[in-house]
């Protein structure tokens, strides 16, 4: 999938750091809930996708085209963004420190059983 969609995903990527820095975005109630359990501020997940990677893209998900943005703050904290990738307006769906027992590394998923 990566291979085939590497231009893709990397112009998609683009797009939503455009957006970010841009400051066109929404966050929604869940992600703001999420960014304050997390103590995660709105400069660090702005930073965190314009240091970015997308890891996971879900373009066929029931509620709209989405993905999950690994990235690091400029002081090297790791988050997890997932986002809309289908809209004019970036909307940030939520973001979180990405931690055991789900993450293994901020890369790499836990096997499921």
């Amino acid at each position: 999938m990566w291979e085939s969609n590497a231009l893709e995903i990397e112009a998609l990527l683009a797009r939503i750091k455009s957006q970010a820095g841009a400051e066109a975005f929404r966050v929604t109630q869940h992600a703001q809930q999420e960014m304050v359990e997390d103590e995660i501020t709105l400069d660090e997940v702005v930073q965190a996708i314009q240091h970015g990677e997308i890891l996971e893209d879900y373009p066929e998900h029931r509620r709209g085209a989405c993905c999950l943005v690994n990235g690091f703050t400029d002081e090297g904290r790791s988050l997890h963004i997932v986002c809309t990738t289908a809209q004019p307006l970036l909307i940030l769906i939520t973001a979180y420190v990405p931690r055991p027992p789900k993450w293994l590394t901020p890369r790499e998923r836990r096997s499921q059983p």
